[in-house]
């Protein structure tokens, strides 16, 4: 009995050990105290929230130029974390200006708060249900953000992200807001075939069905923020707010001058584009040079 009751263990060791590797992992919950962002992961038919290490350098004060699309994401957000009602937003317009940097600013304003963030890719929307129910207990205020959200002509991934949005975060806790950027005002491709049935009733114009298919999935945020491409005095005053934050980190002594002026310029030429990236970028190589010139 004893050698059959051995090798039936044996067996079963081994058939453990071919499936213990199928099994999903044993997570620990997100102390969220301590936790101020994490990441969402699809794992089989579900995921698991993964703990991000960032920093709160970043504040609302560094983000020139855009004071307009500033104060009304942070009144909306300062209205979610003290539990009143508050929208989901949209920030859509050229790259570079301050989308992404504007959320993550406001993490760093409210975080003392009771703020946290939670990162999403566009692929993983379909989650939004299981990821809901994790967070509706927590006595945090969630804000749920996808980076660069646009969808590709012939895709049909958007209708999904329609009834996603509205069945769980149009009804969802008053602790879960969606925050999202594009590039796209309606985060959509629109052809010049979509508007080639348009028809004309009593006088007036009914545009195609599909234009309005794809114009609904924006209209789901009801607070759109619009960020344009800046100005070379934009652009310029944005280097020079750079220039002192690198600066006085390093207890670097500088003077803003022509030739800085025209180094920045410079540089934005070279890249083709001015924004508040490549200002920052410039920043730092700007300093990054005066900084080795003095150690040698």
């Amino acid at each position: 009995m004893d050698s059959r009751l051995s090798v039936f263990l044996q067996r079963a060791e081994h058939v453990l050990a071919r499936i213990e590797p199928l099994l999903p992992v044993q997570r620990a919950d997100i102390d969220w105290q301590q936790t101020l962002a994490a990441r969402w992961h699809r794992e089989g038919r579900g995921g698991y929230l993964q703990p991000l290490q960032i920093s709160l350098d970043l504040g609302l004060a560094d983000l020139i130029g855009v004071d307009q699309q500033r104060e009304q994401l942070a009144r909306n957000t300062a209205q979610f974390v003290r539990g009143l009602p508050a929208n989901h937003a949209l920030l859509w317009g050229a790259r570079g200006t301050g989308k992404s940097s504007l959320v993550r600013a406001l993490l760093s304003e409210h975080a003392a708060s009771g703020l946290r963030l939670i990162e999403i890719e566009r692929d993983q929307l379909a989650d939004l249900p299981r990821l809901v129910e994790l967070l509706v207990r927590l006595p945090q205020r969630f804000v749920l953000f996808c980076d660069d959200l646009s969808f590709e002509a012939g895709e049909g991934d958007y209708r999904v992200l329609k009834s996603v949005l509205d069945g769980s975060l149009e009804r969802a806790p008053e602790n879960v807001l969606l925050y999202a950027t594009s590039n796209r005002r309606h985060l959509l491709p629109e052809r010049e075939s979509d508007n080639q049935n348009w028809q004309r009733v009593d006088g007036e114009l009914h545009p195609n069905e599909a234009v309005e298919d794809k114009i609904a999935l924006s209209d789901r945020f009801g607070l759109w923020l619009s960020f344009y491409p800046f100005t070379q005095e934009h652009f310029l005053q944005v280097v020079r707010h750079w220039v002192a934050v690198q600066a006085g980190v390093a207890a670097l002594d500088w003077q803003w001058s022509e030739e800085l002026e025209k180094a920045a310029i410079r540089w934005a030429l070279g890249r083709g584009n001015r924004n508040g990236r490549c200002a920052y970028q410039f920043a730092r190589h700007w300093v990054g040079l005066r900084l080795l010139e003095r150690q040698r």
